[in-house]
């Protein structure tokens, strides 16, 4: 399984982490409050498709992704979610929507929010919807190289989301 791979990656770099058993929650915002931590700590992990490529975008649970953002900051002309059909044969040893933001184990890309790269802690699925890793984000970033951009807005809490809004 992932979590395997994930914990020999972690523990070969000498990096402290956690491993967080907790019931089946399947968002990110169920996951921070069933594992009692901050939806800013926890990080979603998504899939987006460019004109050229797949990549894996990495944002707080409690933002949702600005694609005009996201798409300048790539230099791209459209960033589109990708479906779970396009993207669950990719990681074969996740569940659909539990794979970890470590790109590097999946030979893809990774993008991070720059509001997620401000914190000290990141927490996210190992793999399974019952299981989270939270480790230090510097240690995080060292392993994993990500592009950093903004392209990342809070969650509206009340209101009609506008349409270039994203809720995982």
């Amino acid at each position: 399984m992932v979590l395997k791979k994930l914990r020999e990656c972690l523990d070969s770099h000498d990096v402290k982490y956690t491993i967080v058993s907790h019931s089946p929650a399947f968002t990110a915002q169920e996951i921070a409050a069933t594992a009692h931590i901050s939806g800013r700590e926890v990080a979603k992990t998504v899939i987006v498709n460019t004109e050229s490529r797949k990549m894996m975008v990495v944002l707080p649970a409690s933002h949702m992704i600005d694609f005009r953002l996201l798409s300048e900051g790539l230099g791209t002309k459209k960033t589109v979610l990708a479906t779970e059909a396009e993207f669950k044969d990719l990681f074969e040893d996740c569940e659909v929507g539990a794979m970890p933001p470590f790109g590097t184990l999946f030979g893809m890309e990774v993008i991070v929010s720059k509001a997620l790269s401000e914190d000290k802690e990141i927490a996210f699925n190992a793999g399974t919807h019952r299981e989270l890793v939270m480790m230090n984000y510097p240690d995080f970033e060292r392993l994993v190289h990500p592009k950093i951009l903004n392209f990342t807005v809070p969650k509206r809490t009340h209101g009609v989301p506008e349409t270039r809004e994203f809720e995982y």
